[in-house]
């Protein structure tokens, strides 16, 4: 690793972020779509998404210690391999099971993919200068995957938008261009990420198996300890609802108002990149909400704007106005993501941090399941206009869970005892 310097870490590692969200934006506009092209319903859809955030949720600590024990290198080798094949799973599904399978897949690509990217980012920035300032990288990394994502689905709406290529229906073209994409990831990972470790064999693997309950144990005892870090915690349960209302109920939504799929396909590619540059720009605006309201009362406060987003996006009549709610619905989103954030860097120090990371991330898997099956089943039973207003009350019922936090900030800060968390939590 002494070979690069500081500035070439970053630029590989911005690279590497980049190409591994470029598949995930060329998947946005058409995944849902594409699904219900192929026989699923609403509620069939909501059931095979359980699969992906069941097992994201059950892997998500203990393949931090597969990192740990076998180097980020490889572990973010398997991931990218198991992406490629959960692609080409998906684009040739047609029924249940597949779909289902390709979720399964899904849910463990996530998991080990998790962490170990920008683990080996700083870990190779101080291998080169222990003091450099990683931050910086950090920072342009989540401007990358925005750019990336955006990317992806504005050229996803384009290749729609031509329309089919032989027997492959114009809403396949997107997945056969993110198969291409991920194995470009692939490459790049294996060319790109170099990594100098002492080996580590299958004694390492099976330490790291062994002390994976233990682990889990000590990280959901940080919870116990801290009212506040709980309540911050459990805002990701209601998020991870409510989610699934512009993650996947938005495009049966536009095709409803527009009538025609593949048209609807076609419009969310640059709608989709246009939220992603309107969340980049709610974002910008974390300084001034800091300085009108704080981070609490703020982030509670966003938290309700985004619910009354979400219903904008189930009740405005025509295409336009559902995209404005949309598009107002990522900038929200954008801001209350930095002040979430930082509310829950304030309640940790030192090996806590990635461990409560880690702990906020996995919340959100198990809600999101459940939103999948609830909401879509209201969608079919009732109307996907119903099903959005019903996440828009659970994303707004959330926000007095802030209170601890503001509560908390009004009075001198009591720091959590620390006690052992292993290595392997940290990811």
């Amino acid at each position: 690793m002494s070979a690069l310097t500081v500035r070439q870490v970053r630029r590989r590692y911005l690279t590497l972020y980049g190409l591994r969200w470029l598949p995930t934006g060329l998947m946005i506009p058409v995944m849902i779509l594409l699904m219900q092209e192929r026989g699923l319903s609403l509620p069939q859809i909501g059931l095979v998404f359980t699969a992906q955030g069941l097992l994201a949720l059950a892997l998500e600590l203990p393949t931090g210690g597969l990192a740990d024990a076998l180097g980020c290198r490889p572990v973010l080798v398997v991931a990218a391999a198991l992406n490629l094949v959960s692609l080409a799973l998906f684009a040739a599904a047609d029924s249940f099971w597949v779909f289902f399978l390709f979720f399964a897949v899904q849910g463990i690509y996530r998991a080990l993919d998790s962490g170990p990217l920008e683990s080996w980012y700083v870990d190779a920035t101080l291998a080169v200068d222990p003091q450099a300032e990683y931050e910086r990288g950090l920072g342009h990394a989540g401007a990358v995957s925005g750019g990336a994502i955006g990317a992806g689905a504005l050229l996803s709406g384009g290749l729609v938008a031509l329309g089919s290529i032989g027997p492959v229906s114009a809403l396949t073209v997107p997945v056969l261009a993110a198969i291409v994409a991920q194995a470009a990831a692939l490459v790049a990972l294996l060319v790109l990420l170099v990594e100098q470790r002492p080996a580590r064999g299958v004694a390492a693997i099976r330490a790291s198996v062994v002390q994976a309950p233990r682990m889990i144990s000590q990280a959901f005892g940080l919870l116990r300890r801290s009212r506040v870090l709980l309540a911050l915690v459990s805002v990701e349960l209601f998020w991870g609802f409510g989610m699934i209302t512009f993650e996947s109920l938005l495009p049966v939504r536009l095709t409803e108002v527009i009538g025609n799929p593949e048209r609807a396909a076609a419009l969310l590619g640059p709608a989709s990149s246009a939220a992603w540059l309107a969340s980049a720009a709610g974002a910008a605006l974390t300084p001034l909400l800091l300085r009108w309201f704080g981070a609490a009362p703020g982030a509670a406060l966003l938290r309700i704007l985004q619910g009354v987003t979400v219903a904008g996006m189930g009740l405005f009549a025509g295409p336009v106005g559902v995209l404005v709610a949309y598009l107002a619905c990522y900038a929200v989103h954008g801001a209350s993501n930095p002040l979430h954030s930082g509310l829950l860097h304030r309640q940790v120090d030192g090996p806590y941090r990635t461990s409560v990371l880690s702990l906020n991330s996995m919340m959100a898997q198990p809600a999101a399941a459940l939103g999948g099956v609830v909401l879509t089943a209201i969608a079919a039973a009732a109307s996907v206009s119903t099903a959005m207003v019903v996440g828009a009350v659970v994303l707004a019922v959330a926000a007095p869970l802030y209170l601890p936090a503001w509560l908390a900030s009004r009075r001198p800060a009591t720091p959590v005892e620390p006690t052992a968390v292993p290595v392997s939590a940290q990811r």
